[in-house]
């Protein structure tokens, strides 16, 4: 099974919402997650890491973090525990995740 045959994008009835991805407008049907917009969409990477590998969304619920996008100005924010809404810009995120305090995990 290719990977990309994983994530085909639900039928095309429904309501539907644009978001921006890396200024790209992007419809996804309403209700999704984030991550699963992403990857229906392209499947490509959605963050680099501090050595610069590409990551993904992986789990789909919340525990690996792969997901991590930057979301209307907000880092971190976990893209399969997202919702997508209309008018989101949504950013890869580069590098170390930080914490408060400015420590990086």
């Amino acid at each position: 099974m290719k990977v990309v045959s994983r994530f085909q994008p639900p039928p095309e009835s429904g309501p539907k919402v644009q978001f921006v991805f890396e200024d790209e407008q992007i419809t996804a049907p309403q209700g999704i997650s984030l991550a699963a917009a992403l990857l229906a969409h392209s499947g490509n990477a959605t963050r680099r890491t501090s050595t610069g590998a590409q990551r993904t969304a992986y789990c789909m619920m919340g525990v690996c973090f792969e997901c991590l996008v930057d979301v209307d100005g907000v880092p971190n924010t976990q893209s399969c525990m997202t919702v997508v809404r209309d008018g989101m810009v949504v950013k890869r995120q580069i590098g170390l995740r930080t914490i408060q305090g400015g420590d990086y995990v």
